[in-house]
């Protein structure tokens, strides 16, 4: 699929994928909610708003549209025959060459995990097939695993480096050094110095903790930030955020196979072998 790409998107779903100001581009589960939480209490302090993971919906000119997508990810997981002759998933070559980019990272082996966790916790929608798999068959699964979510991050770092319009953020630069990674995204996004006082407070609402007990409060009206069973810790959105956490769940043999797959993975990235962060 990803050798001679042709980006085209024939479904309605091209609609949704169109006409931002900026797209957010993510293997899932590598912080984008976190992001998205981030920028949504910025935009809505910024303008007296009251919060909302979609503050666009004000319909204040002065805040930017942001489009979120897995994109290819989506497009290999989820789409069938039909779906992926037309592309539902796929940004549009358009509207990448318009909008302004943002590609979030994580570590492969953390988003997986995270992933895994995700398909048989919290989304209800997951497959029986892909929801009896266990950690190891699931690493090594051709569309799901490990080896998978490399290829296609090489191939979006590969299409959207170099442009004017890219930005590269790591979600464990994001979690050691939040203000300063989050004052970079906002000056990439507006092109101008954010207002001090909205972002305090950007970064005060969004610390990990924060979001964590508004979550198992239920403070959150979207189900994006609804854990799917409060009595399971494994289902929250928020679950842990911890860099590196993947040793915990994945054995010695997986551990290993994982090493070895990340050595494939574009070095721009900043992850390896030897390093968690």
């Amino acid at each position: 699929m990803m050798q001679g790409l042709i980006r085209w998107n024939f479904s309605s779903r091209a609609r949704a994928l169109s006409g931002g100001d900026a797209i957010v581009v993510s293997i899932p589960k590598s912080g984008r909610t976190w992001v998205r939480a981030f920028l949504g209490a910025y935009f809505c302090k910024r303008h007296g708003l009251e919060f909302s993971l979609e503050p666009e919906c004000y319909g204040n000119a002065q805040i930017p549209r942001l489009i979120y997508s897995h994109d290819l990810f989506e497009q290999r997981t989820k789409a069938n025959l039909w779906e992926g002759v037309r592309g539902k998933y796929l940004i549009p070559s358009r509207e990448l060459r318009r909008a302004k980019i943002i590609l979030l990272a994580r570590d492969p082996r953390d988003a997986f995990v995270s992933l895994y966790l995700q398909l048989t916790h919290r989304d209800p929608g997951t497959s029986a097939e892909v929801r009896q798999k266990s950690v190891s068959e699931m690493l090594r699964d051709k569309s799901y695993g490990i080896r998978s979510i490399i290829e296609i991050m090489n191939h979006w770092l590969k299409e959207f480096s170099g442009r004017s319009n890219f930005f590269l953020i790591r979600y464990e630069a994001l979690r050691s050094e939040p203000e300063n990674n989050f004052h970079e995204l906002l000056v990439f996004l507006n092109g101008n110095e954010p207002d001090a006082a909205a972002f305090r407070t950007a970064l005060e609402f969004s610390q990990f903790e924060n979001m964590k007990k508004l979550e198992t409060a239920g403070a959150f009206e979207s189900k994006i930030l609804r854990a799917s069973d409060v009595r399971d810790p494994e289902s929250f959105k928020v679950r842990r955020g911890k860099v590196g956490g993947y040793a915990e769940y994945l054995s010695i043999e997986d551990q290993q196979y994982a090493a070895q797959a990340i050595q494939k993975l574009d070095p721009r990235f900043g992850y390896s072998i030897k390093t968690q962060s």
